[in-house]
């Protein structure tokens, strides 16, 4: 294996592994394996390529040439350890010691790694392109057989088994992030550019020690899960939305909005559907809170679950819709479908973005109005952000009792401001007291959580709307938690309590014998 220095005005700026047929293609396209960025440099100008162990530089016919020894050559092949193309020169290197000789500093074991599982990347999907192999299995077995042959790995200390994972996971998964993708322990992936990845495990996040080897790396999966949703990615819509295979959350953001390079976040789908005593058991929420909000689902309260991001209100408000009873027609509106209910009579209905043309758009707003029509005993919006929020309080207000759903918001009192913000969006241009007197007759219960420090995530408040005095909507406190510190392990301790007063719901309860 030889190894191709690339300098730009006496710094380096890319190195890469080169072995026995493996091409490595120059020019301005951004298809290239080094994207040279010099408008005297054709597209492809240029193509390195080893034959029994030396090194030849074939120029693909450029306008302006590739300089080698002092002399310029266009459309022929010849040997070369150093070349000039532009304003980049280019060297080749056998060994560390001689970088090192060459003062082009450390090259580090992970870099080494990446560089050597890279050149074994392309080498496969050449391999696959002119169908040699084919399946995970030939392939890594495949890989293997090259790698014997090739000494590569025994040469520079190389972990075999780990170059062919490498590259399985870059051809059939999800490149570097498969292994965390599929820990049940972590709940969310989020890459900051090719080195710096993180994931969330129990509330907390961890910085993972493993990298994209660079950004094509982490473009090629983001365009791999882009494409097989048929979705778009671009300079001109650099920022997508998508749901995996499995059904977890994936949304990618792109130069030029994207300053530090390509970002995913992935907050991953659960197959284990969580319960109301697992929340018990978290110490999210008391027995006693549990039992309120199974009868306010049950006895057909519209609910509203309000929290930051991260707090687990889908998560709250798929529990609580078990409790709704099996013999009635549900709803459900989702951005990205990740409820789970057990009902069998449930129809599950999923917004659309547009597709390459740009058209094709469903919002949730003309779900929730096609909803309508579907004659539901109960509409579950997963989260209201726009102007369906009218037409959630419309359908709450006229015969949809016991329809839930989720806003971003830190206190049930803001859940309410977000609530006007919302309905105005709908450009219905109502009188704010006619918003709010839709918001105190539509809305029942607010459940506000919260998620803590130390990664811990709480039901810290349960209101009643109680009703409307002047333009005030009225809430009753019925439920809240109240921190009180930390413990020895700097986890956040507290209590539930009950206030003073008696739950509107259990009054109405009481007073049709149903308590």
């Amino acid at each position: 294996m030889k190894i191709v220095v690339v300098e730009r005005d006496g710094k380096i700026i890319e190195r890469i592994a080169l072995t026995e047929g493996i091409e490595i293609l120059i020019g301005r396209s951004p298809e290239s394996d080094v994207v040279v960025d010099d408008p005297s440099v054709s597209r492809k100008h240029a193509v390195v390529r080893m034959r029994s162990g030396e090194v030849y530089v074939e120029d693909l016919g450029s306008s302006n040439g590739t300089e080698i020894d002092g002399l310029s050559i266009r459309g022929r092949e010849v040997p070369a350890l150093r070349w000039r193309i532009g304003t980049y020169n280019f060297s080749v290197i056998t060994s560390e010691k001689e970088i090192k000789k060459e003062g082009s500093g450390e090259f580090s074991s992970s870099e080494l790694f990446y560089r050597v599982a890279d050149n074994y990347y392309r080498k496969t999907l050449e391999l696959m392109r002119k169908k040699q192999v084919e399946g995970e299995e030939e392939v890594a077995e495949t890989l293997r057989h090259m790698i014997e042959e090739d000494g590569v790995a025994e040469e520079y200390g190389l972990d075999e088994g780990e170059i062919v994972r490498y590259v399985l996971d870059e051809i059939f998964h999800y490149g570097v992030i498969t292994p965390l993708l599929e820990d049940e322990t972590v709940t969310e992936v989020m890459v900051n550019g090719p080195e710096k990845i993180y994931f969330e495990r129990g509330g907390k996040l961890y910085r993972y020690e493993k990298r994209f080897s660079n950004e094509e790396s982490v473009r090629r999966i983001i365009e791999k899960v882009v494409s097989s949703v048929g979705r778009r990615i671009d300079e001109s819509v650099p920022y997508v939305d998508a749901r995996l295979p499995d059904g977890s959350r994936f949304n990618a953001v792109i130069p030029p909005i994207a300053i530090d390079g390509p970002s995913i976040t992935i907050r991953k789908f659960f197959k284990k559907k969580l319960t109301i005593d697992d929340l018990i058991r978290f110490g999210s929420l008391t027995p006693e809170i549990a039992r309120y909000l199974s009868l306010a689902v049950k006895y057909r309260k519209n609910i509203l679950v309000s929290g930051g991001t991260g707090t687990g209100k889908t998560t709250l408000l798929n529990i609580i819709s078990s409790f709704i009873p099996p013999d009635e027609r549900i709803i459900t509106i989702e951005d990205a479908a990740e409820l789970q209910l057990p009902q069998e009579h449930v129809v599950r209905l999923e917004a659309r973005p547009p597709n390459i043309e740009g058209k094709g758009t469903v919002t949730i707003r003309d779900l929730v109005r096609n909803a309508l029509r579907m004659r539901p005993d109960r509409i579950i919006v997963g989260e209201c952000r726009g102007g369906e929020a009218l037409d959630m309080l419309q359908a709450m207000n006229t015969g949809h009792d016991g329809s839930l759903t989720t806003i971003h918001a830190n206190s049930p009192r803001d859940a309410i401001s977000r609530l006007e913000t919302m309905v105005m969006m709908a450009g219905m241009e109502l009188p704010h007291l006619a918003i709010i007197k839709q918001i105190a007759s539509a809305i029942d219960v607010i459940v506000q959580l919260t998620r803590f420090s130390d990664g811990s995530r709480k039901v810290t408040a349960v209101v009643e709307v109680e009703g409307l005095e002047g333009d005030t909507i009225i809430l009753r406190e019925i439920y809240r938690f109240v921190r009180k510190g930390r413990d020895s392990e700097g986890r956040i301790t507290g209590e539930f309590v009950s206030t003073q007063f008696t739950p509107l719901l259990y009054e109405e309860l009481r007073e049709m014998g149903e308590l």
